[in-house]
């Protein structure tokens, strides 16, 4: 039993030569123990370090049993554990379920080192359950994928060896094998969906189709592939209608809508949002892309925005507003500007075209508002200009119009960030130069 899983096990890893070692995720439970237990075999035929990591969540009465469970299973196969102690918060509105799944991968993530493989021991019923459950959601292509067997995770990599393994057949090897493993009493609560598809649900879809976990395995593999695919045909079509960080919405017009919703999901997925829903896609489409001229639309996507601008479509933060700080800064220094704006650098430019250096009554400061009906003339400019129209001609979208840092000598606009200098206060060399750094993801 074991030799044929164990080969199975060694088919779905990569070469071993390119890995600094093995962690593997160990509960304690049945299929972590199966897990454990090959890696263990793994490591010491190709000589790499192997550790285990156990999270403590805290949330059984056993869960310090667990812990010297797993420690005795470590000690026998010789190897080294790490236990990780989390603290989960009862009434904030998430589930303690989904709470202990993300404290349990950032524990991992944080002691994953650079090149380790993190081992996981799903399997294939817990594929079953995957698809089960994503279908309950409504999932598109993605969520019927299922679990993929292997990802970049953290500093390293994330695999999932016994995938094509059914729970029948590690339970089988699980008691041939002398460590034992421990019963999590939460797994028994047909409260949670999981749950109840594992205890009531698949067991009768097993007995009237024996072999179903193999065959939706064999569909979500279709499923895995096709998505791959229209995420190919969306690079294509987004590279034809990328504009920065937005998309054209002529472009998308000359898609059909099928495809235009298959890119408009793969920007919004891009830019860390969340998949929205058909109807959603309907609304951003109607209401935001083919919004009438002169209207300043924009659609919540669940932590993003959607807006449009001269033609484009852009995700930003929601509910951006002005910035009023006022914020001293000196030569050679920096200053955090505040809402994710990043940070703005003054530095000496002694050999290249820069600003002029400032006279002693002009102290330097970044600000993000100039007075109302103020007149500025870039330099190169026939004559002066309002600082609104100015933004207009510049192109500068309406929610950025307040969050872009300006430069004052004082209090007079020496140059506004990423736009234009001011006439008077440009000099050939000897001046000092200054740098939006902009912060990453955090769209303005």
């Amino acid at each position: 039993m074991i030799s044929r899983i164990y080969s199975r096990f060694c088919q779905t890893l990569p070469a071993p030569e390119g890995s600094r070692g093995l962690l593997v995720a160990f509960s304690g439970g049945l299929d972590s123990t199966v897990l454990l237990v090959l890696a263990a075999q793994f490591a010491r035929e190709h000589r790499l370090p192997l550790r285990a990591l156990h999270v403590h969540h805290g949330l059984s009465p056993h869960a310090d049993d667990w812990v010297h469970h797993c420690e005795g299973v470590c000690q026998q196969l010789a190897v080294l554990l790490v236990v990780e102690r989390v603290r989960l918060v009862r009434g904030n509105g998430e589930s303690l379920e989904a709470q202990a799944r993300q404290a349990r991968y950032r524990a991992l993530a944080a002691e994953l080192m650079p090149g380790e493989w993190l081992l996981t021991a799903h399997h294939q019923d817990d594929q079953l359950e995957t698809l089960l459950l994503a279908l309950k959601r409504g999932a598109g292509l993605r969520g019927l994928a299922g679990i993929v067997p292997s990802q970049p995770f953290a500093a390293g990599h994330l695999l999932r060896p016994l995938l094509e393994v059914g729970r029948r057949e590690l339970a089988e090897l699980a008691a041939s094998l002398p460590y034992g493993w421990v019963e999590d009493e939460s797994n028994q609560d047909t409260e949670y969906d999981r749950n109840f598809l594992r205890q009531q649900l698949i067991p009768q879809l097993k007995t009237r189709w024996p072999a179903m976990a193999q065959t939706a395995a064999r569909s979500m593999a279709i499923c895995a592939e096709q998505e791959a695919l229209i995420s190919e045909l969306a690079e294509e079509d987004g590279q034809l209608a990328a504009e920065g960080d937005g998309l054209r919405i002529a472009a998308l017009q000359a898609l059909s809508a099928t495809r235009r919703n298959n890119l408009l999901r793969h920007w919004i997925r891009q830019q860390g949002g969340e998949m929205p829903s058909r109807d959603l896609l309907g609304l951003l489409w109607q209401e935001v892309a083919l919004a009438r001229e002169d209207a300043n639309p924009q659609l919540a996507l669940k932590g993003l925005a959607c807006r449009r601008f001269q033609g484009v479509l852009y995700l930003v933060r929601p509910n951006l507003a002005p910035r009023h700080e006022v914020l001293p800064i000196w030569v050679g220094e920096s200053v955090a500007l505040p809402d994710g704006l990043g940070s703005v650098r003054v530095h000496s430019q002694p050999a290249a075209e820069g600003l002029r250096l400032p006279r002693a009554d002009e102290l330097l400061s970044v600000r993000f508002q100039v007075a109302a009906g103020s007149m500025l003339k870039p330099v190169g400019r026939a004559g002066s200009r309002r600082f609104k129209k100015l933004l207009q001609e510049y192109g500068v979208p309406s929610w950025q119009r307040g969050r872009i840092p300006i430069l004052y000598y004082g209090e007079q606009v020496a140059a506004v960030a990423g736009l234009f200098v001011c006439d008077g206060f440009l000099a050939p060399a000897g001046g000092i130069g200054w740098h939006w750094q902009r912060a990453k993801l955090a769209p303005c």
